[in-house]
């Protein structure tokens, strides 16, 4: 049985041509592998069951995920009872299907009550509409998500009298108690099955709520109404009727492409899959809508010059190559101290369209900047999460939480030094104040120049900074004190400071002196430092040899480790090479395992896998094999910065 649910309908929304492409095998989708996807969805179960702790009389419906029809008659007997709650509620209408959080029955009025593992400030009163009186977009997903399933239900009702809920962690609120975030784990129910586990019976155990509920009704009606529309020239139950028809006859929609949609498809694949037989859906749009040809997908188009905000105008306008585009239409505007987003942006442009992989340096500007810089260099990062439910007693929802750091040093006689690092593995353990002191121990003993890569970091100890500050911590003077001398206060801070040793950003560094076009206009470390690697010929000399003879030291790779690998003439991305999980473990082993992780390689994945170690009641050889992979991780990505500086270096001494 083919029904339009929530999540077609989310996906329709995006675009209606997904739709086709959705769920087909010949059609490879990078979100149903996407890491950082992944490790959002960490934490919401808790969510979710303490919201259901609100309604102790509630009836889960719960199996038989796929029997739509089953389902909803099950919804149906539970219904006949006047007064009810339910917990995945369904409702099967006209090749429509939706289930609900949570649905509250009283005669015939109805709460439909979303739940939403999303934190909000109830004091704001622009949260979901604008000052300007449209829509705040991070929110539209959400909300027309609750108007289908309002739409459905009143569908199968139509006496039926509903009001929309969303319920979420609550940001003006505090834990009452501690350990809030560890009573509700997933743990084994035997048979290869997993299950939540909860501490408590009731939800006075778990004191006072951190949850709150947000009234969406008249939001939901005005979307009802039009007033709110998602795509132009498409009303609300309009596009109901075009998704679900298209889905249900297996129809392209033939939806317009937009710069916006196309360049965020998750329907595109590789040559190598192409060779393999799959399909791309991006592929097969721009054949049937621009009738494009093999060879307009080897030309450079405009859908990864760097942060392109004219992209979609000039998407409009017909122009989609990058051969097309002039100084005029992108607004080049050059900067006299650093690269311009624009001129990073020409850059980009010219050197792809000539086809010159040559790379562009400010040589002036990177040497002035790093004759600035003191000996021994620090180069520092940090993995971090925020938590839905607090650790502790007065902790809010979604606090900044600071799990581990990697701490390379490089001395002036050019030798490498992986210093310290720092991992918290331990469930529901709050890490951030034994994390500062340690990296304070660290970075403590000189005044040598810090690197982060981009401003994560900064923000990192702002939030430590302002937990120090409402704590009752014996040192919190001494780590704020810390905190102060190596970081900057951000712009909203009530507290301002600008540290004698602020942190460097070798993310800034990159972005206003260096233009790789290894790098296809991005700037993160995953691709500057392969970006590097393959236009370096130091680097490739020095890191194809084992790092023992290298005199680079480190805390998790044998001395015989080697980093530079190439494959078919090729410099192999580093990242890739990190150890998969469980490697040689047997296949009674691998049952045991509760994580469902195959590798720790982006910070995505280092998020799942906190997640998993805070919630799931892994065995102690499982937790250990976790921890190993997220201690390599977190090494490359401080020596990737080490090898960032080391080819800057390079390049500022070929011209002396």
């Amino acid at each position: 049985m083919k029904v339009l649910t929530k999540s077609r309908f989310k996906l329709g929304l995006e675009c209606p041509n997904k739709l086709f492409y959705t769920r087909k095998d010949e059609y490879p989708d990078s979100k149903s592998i996407d890491s950082f996807l992944k490790a959002l969805a960490q934490g919401g179960f808790q969510v979710e069951e303490l919201a259901r702790m609100h309604y102790p009389d509630g009836i889960l419906i719960e199996g038989n995920d796929w029997d739509y029809k089953l389902l909803w008659e099950q919804t149906q007997e539970l219904l006949r009872q006047e007064n009810v709650i339910i917990f995945e509620a369904a409702f099967l209408f006209d090749g429509l299907f939706v289930r609900t959080d949570i649905l509250v029955k009283k005669g015939n009025r109805v709460e439909l009550i979303e739940v939403k593992s999303k934190s909000f400030d109830p004091t704001d009163d622009f949260l979901f509409v604008g000052t300007r009186g449209g829509m705040v977009s991070s929110w539209k997903p959400y909300l027309f998500d609750v108007a289908f399933q309002k739409f459905v239900i009143q569908s199968c009702f139509p006496d039926w009298r509903i009001k929309s809920f969303m319920m979420m962690a609550d940001k003006s609120k505090k834990a009452s108690i501690d350990g809030l975030n560890q009573l509700f784990r997933i743990s084994k129910k035997g048979e290869g099955r997993t299950g939540i586990k909860k501490k408590v019976t009731s939800l006075e155990e778990t004191g006072d709520s951190v949850l709150g509920r947000k009234d969406v009704t008249g939001i939901i009606q005005d979307i009802e109404e039009n007033k709110f529309i998602y795509h132009d020239n498409l009303p609300f139950q309009d596009s109901i009727k075009l998704f679900k028809d298209k889905y249900e006859k297996d129809e392209y929609a033939a939806w317009p492409t937009s710069f916006s949609a196309c360049k965020a498809c998750e329907f595109k694949c590789s040559s190598d899959e192409l060779i393999q037989g799959k399909k791309s859906g991006f592929r097969e749009c721009f054949i049937k809508q621009h009738k494009w040809v093999d060879s307009d997908f080897e030309k450079p188009n405009n859908f990864d010059i760097y942060n392109f905000r004219k992209g979609g105008k000039i998407f409009d306008q017909g122009i989609i190559f990058k051969n097309e585009l002039t100084e005029d239409l992108i607004g080049l505007k050059t900067q006299p101290e650093n690269l311009s987003t624009s001129h990073r942006q020409w850059l980009q442009i010219e050197k792809e369209t000539n086809n010159d992989p040559s790379i562009y340096v400010d040589k002036e500007g990177l040497k002035q900047e790093m004759d600035s810089w003191t000996f021994p260099l620090h180069f520092i990062d940090f993995e971090t999460s925020t938590v839905a439910l607090p650790f502790y007693k007065g902790m809010s929802p979604y606090e900044q939480v600071a799990f581990q750091y990697s701490h390379h040093i490089y001395y002036e006689d050019g030798s490498i030094h992986h210093a310290s690092e720092y991992i918290n593995n331990q469930a529901g353990v709050f890490p951030n104040f034994e994390f500062i002191r340690k990296l304070k121990t660290s970075l403590e003993s000189d005044r040598g120049t810090i690197f982060k890569y981009s401003n994560h970091e900064n923000t990192i100890l702002n939030a430590i900074y302002i937990q120090l500050l409402n704590s009752n911590e014996a040192d919190k003077d001494e780590l704020m004190a810390f905190i102060q001398d190596i970081s900057h206060s951000k712009k909203e801070s009530t507290i301002k400071w600008t540290g004698d040793r602020d942190m460097v950003d070798l993310w800034e560094v990159e972005k206003n002196f260096y233009y790789n076009p290894l790098t296809k206009g991005s700037n993160s470390i995953k691709a500057v430092l392969p970006a590097s690697l393959a236009s370096s010929q130091m680097l490739q000399e020095k890191y194809s040899q084992p790092i023992g003879k290298i005199n680079v030291s480190s805390r998790n790779f044998h001395e015989s480790h080697v980093w530079l690998q190439t494959e078919n003439g090729k410099v192999t991305n580093p990242y890739k090479m990190l150890p998969p999980l469980f490697e040689n473990w047997t296949d009674e082993q691998l049952e045991s395992t509760l994580s469902e992780m195959e590798g720790v390689n982006d910070g995505g994945a280092a998020l799942t896998a906190y997640g998993k170690l805070q919630y799931t009641d892994m065995e102690q050889i499982e937790i250990d094999e976790l921890t190993k992979a997220l201690l390599k991780y977190c090494e490359l990505d401080t020596l990737a910065m080490v090898m960032i500086y080391e080819h800057f270096r390079e390049l500022l001494d070929s011209i002396e």
